[in-house]
């Protein structure tokens, strides 16, 4: 399969944070956030892959910081590796200014989709060739958060992971 850049397959989605979507603290919900990763993933996904696709995890979530009522909220997504069937996307999600316009990173997620046909079953995805240093590095983390996902879900036998084993033995 023809192999593309992540930024063919990146989805960017702005809104503001509404009365609704907060919590009594006035910070946005930490639903409302993962709902709005999982869309903005999802796009990502299907832009690449040209499939339907479906969220198979969420590998790692971060709230690092509130995101205030009436925020300007930026969610980021991009494809940061391919498997046969699934690809990993990593999702920065961004906070603006609303007076100096100065963008704040205040969370950051990993979604696992996997792309499948009318029927449900799994079909091969495109891969993808790493562009910048920031692209190259998460590419390379994703084998090892994919091992360590399967070896927990004991779906790969440890002495199996690699990737993971390279981490500890010198």
């Amino acid at each position: 399969m023809q192999s593309k850049y992540p930024s063919d397959s990146a989805c960017t989605m702005t809104d503001l944070v509404l009365p609704g979507e907060t919590n009594p603290l006035n910070n946005l919900f930490g639903g409302e956030l993962l709902a709005r990763m999982d869309r903005a993933a999802s796009i990502a996904a299907r832009r690449h892959s040209r499939r339907i696709v479906v969220t198979a995890s969420v590998n790692h979530v971060a709230f690092n910081r509130a995101i205030l009522l009436g925020s300007v909220v930026t969610v980021e997504a991009k494809v940061s590796r391919t498997f046969r069937t699934s690809m990993e996307i990593f999702i920065d999600v961004w906070t603006e200014d609303r007076e100096s316009g100065t963008r704040t990173k205040a969370n950051e997620a990993i979604y696992t989709f996997v792309a499948v046909d009318e029927t449900g079953r799994p079909v091969e995805i495109p891969t993808i060739e790493p562009q910048t240093e920031l692209e190259k590095q998460r590419y390379e983390a994703a084998l090892r958060r994919k091992q360590l996902s399967l070896v927990l879900a004991g779906k790969m036998n440890p002495s199996e992971a690699t990737e993971l084993k390279a981490l500890f033995v010198q």
